[in-house]
């Protein structure tokens, strides 16, 4: 009994430049809720999306540091920058020599994965920030599980600053979707990939904006179903998981806006710590 108590000791680790990731985590709990979570946020350094790629991994390597640091035995990195810049090089040069059997996963990867099943013409849009576009990450692993299929990606600089402010259910929202989806729509494209954690929430406002006949893809609920399908695949790692059902927040700036737009994305009220990443 001690040592299955010992080897049930470990977390769940979200990681997040800044507050969309607790979308992501709101659904990932939905699906999983009886695992230990531990969400970090660095909203001191967000936005990664203009950050360079060395930066970012820098960055990344640090939260990486942090969480496996807190127990964390699997950690998901909820940001498709970091997903599209970091997690390729975390997986094989610093978990290969640091922490073998510990994991990290991205969200791109189960985005691309359902959007090439559900499109029906071959042409898959995607909006994401510019660093993960300048990436060309999306339309690679699309490529990678279909050559035939296009893609057709547009950056949206504006949106992840709306979203984070607050300011998601304003006037201009609407017209900065329009204008941001339409060369997409030119496109014929019949199948949309939101490629940042943060658009989640405008999930609803973008179905509006496209109407029915475009297939709208957002990463949260996609995400939890992946990270459940892995679970059941690997029991070496999912009986390292602690059972008592345990939120932890912690983020690089505490601030007011933080709790409030953080409670906001999670769906419920989080008591978020300080901490500082080096």
């Amino acid at each position: 009994m001690k040592k299955q108590q010992l080897m049930r000791n470990f977390s769940i680790g979200i990681f997040d430049s800044g507050f969309g990731g607790l979308h992501i985590m709101r659904e990932i709990v939905k699906e999983l809720p009886e695992y230990s979570y531990i969400y970090l946020g660095d909203t001191a350094r967000t936005p990664y999306g203009t950050r360079s790629q060395e930066t970012v991994y820098n960055f990344t390597k640090q939260a990486v540091e942090f969480l496996l640091g807190q127990k964390c035995w699997l950690i998901v990195l909820a940001c498709n920058t970091i997903s599209s810049e970091a997690l390729r090089k975390i997986q094989k040069e610093y978990l290969t020599s640091h922490y073998p059997k510990r994991r990290v996963l991205g969200v791109l990867i189960p985005a691309a994965e359902l959007a090439v099943g559900e499109t029906d013409n071959n042409r898959v849009g995607v909006i994401a920030t510019e660093g993960s576009v300048g990436s060309g990450a999306f339309e690679r692993e699309v490529k990678k599980l279909d050559p035939k299929i296009r893609v057709f990606q547009k950056s949206c600089p504006l949106l992840m600053p709306i979203v984070e402010a607050g300011e998601q259910n304003s006037e201009i929202v609407e017209i900065v979707l329009k204008k941001y989806l339409a060369p997409l729509v030119k496109k014929n494209i019949d199948t949309l990939i939101l490629g940042c954690t943060h658009y989640g929430l405008l999930e609803g406002k973008i179905k509006n904006v496209l109407g029915s006949k475009i297939k709208v893809i957002g990463e949260g609920k996609i995400v939890a179903k992946k990270l459940k399908d892995y679970l059941l695949k690997h029991p070496e790692i999912e009986r390292n998981l602690n059972k008592n059902s345990r939120r932890t927040f912690f983020t690089t700036d505490l601030t007011d806006r933080f709790r409030l737009l953080g409670s906001k994305f999670f769906g419920r009220p989080i008591v978020p710590e300080k901490i500082k990443l080096e």
